[in-house]
Protein backbone atom coordinates (compact mmCIF):
# COMPACT_ATOMS: atom_id res chain seq x y z
CA UNK A 1 0.00 0.00 0.00
CA UNK A 2 1.39 3.71 -1.11
CA UNK A 3 1.81 5.56 1.96
CA UNK A 4 0.95 8.81 2.57
CA UNK A 5 3.08 11.45 4.67
CA UNK A 6 1.56 10.99 7.86
CA UNK A 7 2.09 7.48 7.55
CA UNK A 8 5.78 8.12 6.61
CA UNK A 9 6.41 9.93 9.55
CA UNK A 10 5.50 7.13 11.93
CA UNK A 11 7.68 5.16 10.87
CA UNK A 12 10.32 6.96 12.45
CA UNK A 13 8.80 8.64 15.83
CA UNK A 14 11.58 9.70 17.29
CA UNK A 15 13.19 11.57 13.90
CA UNK A 16 11.92 15.27 13.83
CA UNK A 17 12.12 16.24 10.26
CA UNK A 18 10.88 19.67 10.98
CA UNK A 19 11.60 21.83 13.64
CA UNK A 20 9.84 24.61 12.26
CA UNK A 21 7.15 25.33 9.78
CA UNK A 22 7.57 26.22 6.22
CA UNK A 23 4.23 27.37 5.51
CA UNK A 24 3.74 30.83 5.47
CA UNK A 25 0.94 31.39 8.45
CA UNK A 26 0.43 35.08 7.15
CA UNK A 27 -0.49 33.57 4.18
CA UNK A 28 -2.69 30.29 6.03
CA UNK A 29 -4.81 32.45 8.60
CA UNK A 30 -5.63 35.07 5.51
CA UNK A 31 -7.48 32.15 3.77
CA UNK A 32 -8.66 30.51 6.64
CA UNK A 33 -10.74 33.70 7.66
CA UNK A 34 -10.75 32.52 11.47
CA UNK A 35 -13.86 33.23 13.95
CA UNK A 36 -14.97 32.94 17.25
CA UNK A 37 -17.32 29.88 16.41
CA UNK A 38 -14.92 27.97 14.68
CA UNK A 39 -13.18 24.44 14.88
CA UNK A 40 -9.75 24.47 12.97
CA UNK A 41 -8.18 21.24 12.30
CA UNK A 42 -4.42 21.51 11.94
CA UNK A 43 -1.46 19.47 10.66
CA UNK A 44 0.92 19.95 13.51
CA UNK A 45 4.27 19.76 11.75
CA UNK A 46 6.21 21.72 14.15
CA UNK A 47 3.68 23.49 16.02
CA UNK A 48 4.12 27.15 14.64
CA UNK A 49 0.82 27.48 12.81
CA UNK A 50 -1.40 25.23 14.92
CA UNK A 51 -0.44 28.02 17.33
CA UNK A 52 -0.78 31.03 14.75
CA UNK A 53 -4.20 30.01 14.21
CA UNK A 54 -4.98 30.89 18.08
CA UNK A 55 -4.67 34.58 17.32
CA UNK A 56 -7.62 34.82 15.96
CA UNK A 57 -9.30 33.35 18.74
CA UNK A 58 -11.64 30.66 17.23
CA UNK A 59 -13.36 27.96 19.48
CA UNK A 60 -10.86 25.17 19.07
CA UNK A 61 -7.85 24.67 17.31
CA UNK A 62 -7.25 20.68 17.08
CA UNK A 63 -3.59 19.47 15.95
CA UNK A 64 -3.06 15.92 14.50
CA UNK A 65 0.43 14.51 13.59
CA UNK A 66 1.41 10.89 13.03
CA UNK A 67 4.78 11.99 14.52
CA UNK A 68 5.67 11.57 18.53
CA UNK A 69 8.45 13.58 17.59
CA UNK A 70 6.50 16.61 16.23
CA UNK A 71 3.56 16.76 18.74
CA UNK A 72 6.49 17.03 21.08
CA UNK A 73 7.58 20.30 19.19
CA UNK A 74 3.99 21.51 19.74
CA UNK A 75 4.17 20.14 23.07
CA UNK A 76 7.01 22.37 24.31
CA UNK A 77 5.84 25.26 22.16
CA UNK A 78 2.64 24.97 24.42
CA UNK A 79 5.03 25.37 27.76
CA UNK A 80 6.86 28.25 26.20
CA UNK A 81 4.55 30.12 25.45
CA UNK A 82 3.08 29.50 28.65
CA UNK A 83 5.85 30.32 31.20
CA UNK A 84 8.50 32.48 29.17
CA UNK A 85 7.72 36.66 27.93
CA UNK A 86 8.38 37.31 24.43
CA UNK A 87 12.43 37.86 24.48
CA UNK A 88 13.12 34.41 26.21
CA UNK A 89 10.10 32.66 23.78
CA UNK A 90 12.70 34.12 21.30
CA UNK A 91 15.70 32.99 22.53
CA UNK A 92 14.55 29.79 23.81
CA UNK A 93 13.23 28.69 20.16
CA UNK A 94 16.25 30.02 18.53
CA UNK A 95 14.84 33.05 16.46
CA UNK A 96 17.75 34.70 18.55
CA UNK A 97 21.40 34.05 20.32
CA UNK A 98 21.31 33.05 23.48
CA UNK A 99 23.36 30.39 25.74
CA UNK A 100 20.39 30.60 28.53
CA UNK A 101 18.08 27.73 26.83
CA UNK A 102 19.04 25.23 28.87
CA UNK A 103 18.04 27.31 32.06
CA UNK A 104 14.65 28.35 30.04
CA UNK A 105 14.30 24.77 29.32
CA UNK A 106 14.38 24.05 32.91
CA UNK A 107 11.48 26.67 33.30
CA UNK A 108 9.52 25.26 30.80
CA UNK A 109 10.18 21.59 31.70
CA UNK A 110 7.78 20.97 34.44
CA UNK A 111 4.57 21.62 32.57
CA UNK A 112 5.76 18.74 30.00
CA UNK A 113 3.58 15.88 29.89
CA UNK A 114 5.73 12.57 30.94
CA UNK A 115 6.57 11.58 27.55
CA UNK A 116 7.28 14.69 26.08
CA UNK A 117 9.76 15.55 29.11
CA UNK A 118 11.46 11.87 28.38
CA UNK A 119 12.02 13.09 24.94
CA UNK A 120 13.34 16.59 25.07
CA UNK A 121 15.57 15.47 28.28
CA UNK A 122 17.40 12.51 25.24
CA UNK A 123 18.08 15.87 23.44
CA UNK A 124 20.11 18.62 25.35
CA UNK A 125 21.82 19.93 22.27
CA UNK A 126 18.51 20.52 20.15
CA UNK A 127 17.48 22.20 23.29
CA UNK A 128 20.79 24.24 23.49
CA UNK A 129 20.82 24.86 19.53
CA UNK A 130 17.42 25.90 19.67
CA UNK A 131 14.40 23.71 19.06
CA UNK A 132 13.66 25.62 15.06
CA UNK A 133 17.00 24.25 14.04
CA UNK A 134 16.09 20.82 15.41
CA UNK A 135 14.40 18.67 12.42
CA UNK A 136 16.44 17.26 9.34
CA UNK A 137 15.24 19.95 7.21
CA UNK A 138 16.88 22.08 9.15
CA UNK A 139 19.52 20.10 8.96
CA UNK A 140 19.76 20.25 5.03
CA UNK A 141 19.26 24.01 4.83
CA UNK A 142 22.37 24.40 7.44
CA UNK A 143 24.36 21.87 5.17
CA UNK A 144 24.02 24.55 2.72
CA UNK A 145 24.25 27.80 4.11
CA UNK A 146 28.11 26.37 5.56
CA UNK A 147 29.15 24.39 2.53
CA UNK A 148 27.52 25.83 -0.69
CA UNK A 149 26.48 29.38 0.11
CA UNK A 150 30.10 30.65 0.63
CA UNK A 151 31.68 28.77 -2.54
CA UNK A 152 29.38 31.43 -4.49
CA UNK A 153 28.25 34.75 -2.53
CA UNK A 154 30.19 36.34 0.37
CA UNK A 155 28.72 37.87 3.59
CA UNK A 156 28.69 40.70 1.95
CA UNK A 157 25.99 40.10 -1.07
CA UNK A 158 24.07 38.15 1.51
CA UNK A 159 24.02 41.36 3.72
CA UNK A 160 22.69 43.55 0.83
CA UNK A 161 20.47 41.05 -0.38
CA UNK A 162 18.58 41.55 3.06
CA UNK A 163 18.89 45.23 2.39
CA UNK A 164 15.60 47.00 2.05
CA UNK A 165 15.56 47.40 -1.89
CA UNK A 166 12.81 48.64 -4.36
CA UNK A 167 11.68 45.62 -6.72
CA UNK A 168 13.43 47.57 -9.58
CA UNK A 169 16.37 47.12 -7.61
CA UNK A 170 16.03 43.73 -6.46
CA UNK A 171 15.58 42.90 -10.11
CA UNK A 172 18.96 44.62 -10.99
CA UNK A 173 20.76 43.12 -7.92
CA UNK A 174 19.29 39.68 -8.94
CA UNK A 175 20.37 39.71 -12.50
CA UNK A 176 24.07 41.46 -11.69
CA UNK A 177 24.98 40.22 -8.63
CA UNK A 178 23.12 37.23 -7.07
CA UNK A 179 22.08 34.91 -10.36
CA UNK A 180 25.74 33.88 -11.44
CA UNK A 181 26.41 30.83 -13.10
CA UNK A 182 28.31 29.29 -10.12
CA UNK A 183 25.12 30.60 -8.09
CA UNK A 184 22.63 28.01 -10.61
CA UNK A 185 25.23 25.06 -10.76
CA UNK A 186 25.38 25.16 -6.83
CA UNK A 187 22.34 25.41 -6.56
CA UNK A 188 20.87 22.43 -9.10
CA UNK A 189 23.43 20.18 -7.33
CA UNK A 190 22.68 20.72 -3.66
CA UNK A 191 18.64 21.06 -4.39
CA UNK A 192 17.90 18.05 -6.63
CA UNK A 193 15.70 15.64 -5.78
CA UNK A 194 18.47 12.98 -4.93
CA UNK A 195 20.55 15.46 -2.12
CA UNK A 196 17.20 16.43 -0.78
CA UNK A 197 16.49 12.98 -0.59
CA UNK A 198 19.50 12.24 0.67
CA UNK A 199 19.51 14.75 3.41
CA UNK A 200 16.63 16.43 3.58
CA UNK A 201 13.11 14.77 2.97
CA UNK A 202 12.20 10.87 2.56
CA UNK A 203 12.58 10.05 -0.81
CA UNK A 204 9.12 8.46 -0.87
CA UNK A 205 8.17 12.14 -0.46
CA UNK A 206 8.78 12.25 -4.33
CA UNK A 207 6.86 9.09 -5.26
CA UNK A 208 4.07 11.41 -6.57
CA UNK A 209 6.53 14.67 -8.08
CA UNK A 210 5.62 15.84 -11.11
CA UNK A 211 8.48 17.78 -12.65
CA UNK A 212 12.30 18.70 -11.80
CA UNK A 213 13.01 20.09 -8.34
CA UNK A 214 15.39 22.09 -8.92
CA UNK A 215 14.03 24.13 -11.69
CA UNK A 216 10.99 24.95 -9.83
CA UNK A 217 12.75 25.85 -6.73
CA UNK A 218 15.26 28.13 -8.75
CA UNK A 219 11.63 29.96 -10.69
CA UNK A 220 10.26 30.63 -6.97
CA UNK A 221 14.00 31.13 -5.78
CA UNK A 222 13.55 34.13 -8.46
CA UNK A 223 9.94 35.20 -7.14
CA UNK A 224 11.68 35.59 -3.38
CA UNK A 225 14.18 37.61 -4.19
CA UNK A 226 12.51 39.92 -7.10
CA UNK A 227 8.99 39.82 -6.72
CA UNK A 228 8.96 39.51 -2.88
CA UNK A 229 11.01 41.53 -0.09
CA UNK A 230 13.50 39.21 1.07
CA UNK A 231 13.95 42.13 4.00
CA UNK A 232 11.41 41.46 5.23
CA UNK A 233 10.97 36.86 4.32
CA UNK A 234 11.80 35.60 7.76
CA UNK A 235 11.94 32.12 5.98
CA UNK A 236 14.70 33.01 3.31
CA UNK A 237 16.63 35.28 6.48
CA UNK A 238 16.68 32.02 8.58
CA UNK A 239 18.00 30.13 5.33
CA UNK A 240 20.86 32.22 5.01
CA UNK A 241 21.76 33.12 8.26
CA UNK A 242 20.58 30.65 10.62
CA UNK A 243 18.41 33.21 12.34
CA UNK A 244 15.63 35.22 12.09
CA UNK A 245 16.60 38.65 13.42
CA UNK A 246 14.04 41.56 13.77
CA UNK A 247 12.02 39.35 10.91
CA UNK A 248 10.15 37.34 12.90
CA UNK A 249 6.81 34.78 11.59
CA UNK A 250 3.61 35.39 13.03
CA UNK A 251 3.78 32.94 15.75
CA UNK A 252 6.58 34.83 17.32
CA UNK A 253 5.85 38.20 16.39
CA UNK A 254 4.74 40.02 20.05
CA UNK A 255 1.44 41.64 18.66
CA UNK A 256 0.26 37.59 17.94
CA UNK A 257 2.08 35.85 20.78
CA UNK A 258 -0.14 37.92 23.57
CA UNK A 259 -2.79 36.82 21.97
CA UNK A 260 -1.93 32.94 21.13
CA UNK A 261 -0.88 32.88 24.98
CA UNK A 262 -4.74 34.15 25.85
CA UNK A 263 -6.38 31.05 23.71
CA UNK A 264 -4.13 28.15 24.62
CA UNK A 265 -6.57 26.47 26.24
CA UNK A 266 -8.14 26.49 22.97
CA UNK A 267 -5.65 24.06 21.91
CA UNK A 268 -5.66 20.34 22.05
CA UNK A 269 -3.43 17.51 19.70
CA UNK A 270 -3.25 14.18 19.26
CA UNK A 271 -1.04 11.57 17.15
CA UNK A 272 -3.08 10.05 14.45
CA UNK A 273 -3.28 10.24 10.76
CA UNK A 274 -5.88 12.66 8.83
CA UNK A 275 -7.65 10.06 7.43
CA UNK A 276 -7.87 8.53 10.93
CA UNK A 277 -8.93 11.49 12.45
CA UNK A 278 -11.91 12.03 9.64
CA UNK A 279 -13.03 8.19 9.65
CA UNK A 280 -13.75 8.48 13.40
CA UNK A 281 -13.86 12.43 13.86
CA UNK A 282 -18.00 13.17 14.73
CA UNK A 283 -18.11 17.09 15.65
CA UNK A 284 -18.51 18.90 12.35
CA UNK A 285 -15.39 21.03 11.60
CA UNK A 286 -15.28 24.44 10.12
CA UNK A 287 -12.20 25.11 8.88
CA UNK A 288 -9.02 23.02 8.00
CA UNK A 289 -5.21 23.97 7.44
CA UNK A 290 -3.79 20.81 6.14
CA UNK A 291 -0.11 21.87 5.42
CA UNK A 292 0.77 19.90 1.85
CA UNK A 293 -0.38 16.73 3.09
CA UNK A 294 -1.99 15.48 -0.35
CA UNK A 295 1.25 15.88 -2.13
CA UNK A 296 1.99 12.51 -0.49
CA UNK A 297 -0.60 11.18 -1.72
CA UNK A 298 -1.91 8.77 -5.17
CA UNK A 299 -4.43 10.95 -6.78
CA UNK A 300 -7.53 8.26 -5.95
CA UNK A 301 -6.41 8.09 -2.63
CA UNK A 302 -6.54 12.05 -2.00
CA UNK A 303 -9.88 11.94 -3.77
CA UNK A 304 -11.42 9.63 -1.23
CA UNK A 305 -9.98 11.36 1.83
CA UNK A 306 -11.22 14.68 0.25
CA UNK A 307 -15.09 13.06 -0.23
CA UNK A 308 -14.63 12.15 3.72
CA UNK A 309 -13.50 15.61 4.71
CA UNK A 310 -16.68 17.20 2.56
CA UNK A 311 -18.61 14.40 4.50
CA UNK A 312 -17.63 15.58 8.26
CA UNK A 313 -17.39 18.78 7.78
CA UNK A 314 -19.70 21.81 9.20
CA UNK A 315 -21.58 23.81 6.48
CA UNK A 316 -19.44 26.50 4.91
CA UNK A 317 -16.22 24.92 5.66
CA UNK A 318 -12.83 26.06 3.98
CA UNK A 319 -9.83 24.05 3.20
CA UNK A 320 -6.13 25.58 3.10
CA UNK A 321 -3.44 23.54 1.66
CA UNK A 322 0.24 23.89 -0.66
CA UNK A 323 1.27 21.82 -3.87
CA UNK A 324 5.00 21.78 -4.38
CA UNK A 325 5.31 19.34 -7.16
CA UNK A 326 2.47 17.16 -7.03
CA UNK A 327 -0.92 19.00 -8.22
CA UNK A 328 -3.46 18.45 -5.94
CA UNK A 329 -6.95 20.46 -6.57
CA UNK A 330 -10.32 19.49 -6.14
CA UNK A 331 -11.59 16.68 -8.46
CA UNK A 332 -14.35 16.41 -11.26
CA UNK A 333 -16.40 14.14 -8.88
CA UNK A 334 -16.41 16.69 -6.06
CA UNK A 335 -17.25 19.63 -8.43
CA UNK A 336 -20.37 21.22 -6.93
CA UNK A 337 -19.57 20.08 -3.47
CA UNK A 338 -16.18 21.82 -3.06
CA UNK A 339 -15.97 25.24 -4.90
CA UNK A 340 -12.22 26.26 -5.31
CA UNK A 341 -11.62 29.88 -4.79
CA UNK A 342 -8.82 30.44 -7.30
CA UNK A 343 -8.59 33.83 -7.63
CA UNK A 344 -7.33 35.06 -3.60
CA UNK A 345 -5.54 31.69 -3.74
CA UNK A 346 -3.93 32.92 -6.49
CA UNK A 347 -3.16 36.34 -4.58
CA UNK A 348 -2.19 34.38 -1.54
CA UNK A 349 0.51 32.44 -3.19
CA UNK A 350 2.13 35.85 -4.72
CA UNK A 351 3.02 36.85 -1.27
CA UNK A 352 3.70 33.66 -0.04
CA UNK A 353 6.84 34.65 1.89
CA UNK A 354 7.96 30.35 2.44
CA UNK A 355 8.10 30.76 -1.72
CA UNK A 356 8.88 27.32 -2.69
CA UNK A 357 5.45 26.29 -3.15
CA UNK A 358 3.89 25.45 -6.19
CA UNK A 359 0.19 26.21 -6.18
CA UNK A 360 -1.51 27.66 -2.59
CA UNK A 361 -5.37 25.98 -2.40
CA UNK A 362 -8.26 27.24 -1.10
CA UNK A 363 -11.58 25.04 -1.38
CA UNK A 364 -14.76 25.91 0.28
CA UNK A 365 -17.31 23.16 0.93
CA UNK A 366 -20.23 24.25 -0.65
Amino acid sequence: MRLIRSELLALDGAAIRYGQCWEDADVLTEALGLQARHTCLAIASAGDNALALLAASPRAVIAIDASAAQLACLALRVCAYRVLDDAELQAFLGAQPSRERPALYARCRPLLGAHDRAFWDARPRAIAAGIVSAGRFEGYFAAFRRWILPLVHDVAAIASLLTPKSRDERARFYARTWNTPRWRAAFRAFFSRAVMSRLGRDPRFFEFADGDLATHLLERVRHALVELDPAANPYLRWILTGGFGSVLPFALRPENSAKIRANLDRLSWQQCSLEAFIARSEAPIDRFALSDVFEYMAPDRYAALLEAIVARSAPGARLAYWNMLANRTCPAALAGRIVPDEARAARLHAADKAFFYRRFVIEDVA
